[in-house]
């Protein structure tokens, strides 16, 4: 349990480090508006395009996930480390926050390729284009680097999950015998 209990602490630590580290970008984000702002009013000059709308939206699902990532990876590390967190609490929120944590990275990459077909919407797409042909990859990676951690969690879930079910069988037939 101790192990398990550093592991999970210093995975922890490690996601809401990153997931921090995204929130800080994509609020940043929404107060540095693309296309900038008129002086009269203060709203954005692109409100009605659709690469704004898309901004935006992606902006704040990612300022949400991210969000959510920090808070469930905090959870984590403020849990008690009963064995019974280790059977569904723990497992169930390291996967929730890594599930937040790649829809943040999602809607990130969303941000920054909408960015860039509001920047370049005046001449060459050429870059826009670009990277929107090479934003899967921080998403390809991210799945296959987490790609083990998430198939051993959902492993220990399942077989948790089946150890205590003969565990709760085996403890109502006792009892049912000495009725």
């Amino acid at each position: 349990m101790k192990e398990g209990e550093s592991w999970m602490k210093k995975t922890a630590e490690s996601c809401m480090l990153v997931a921090t580290l995204i929130a800080t970008v994509v609020f940043a984000a929404a107060f540095t508006v693309p296309g900038s702002v008129k002086q009269d009013t203060g709203a954005p000059n692109l409100i009605r395009n659709a690469s704004f709308t898309i901004f935006a939206i992606s902006d704040t699902i990612s300022l949400v996930s991210s969000s959510c990532s920090i808070l469930t990876f905090l959870s984590i590390l403020t849990s008690r480390y009963a064995e019974d967190d280790f059977l569904w609490s723990l497992p169930l929120k390291l996967l929730l926050g890594l599930f937040t944590l790649f829809i943040s990275i999602v809607a990130m990459m969303a941000v920054f390729c909408t960015t860039l077909f509001i920047v370049f919407k005046e001449g060459t797409i050429v870059p826009a284009v670009m990277a929107v042909a090479f934003a899967p990859f921080p998403l390809i990676m991210f799945i296959i680097q987490q790609n083990r951690l998430i198939l051993v969690v959902v492993q220990l879930i399942s077989l948790s999950n089946s150890l205590f079910h003969k565990t709760q069988k085996g403890k109502q037939l006792k009892k049912q015998k000495q009725l």
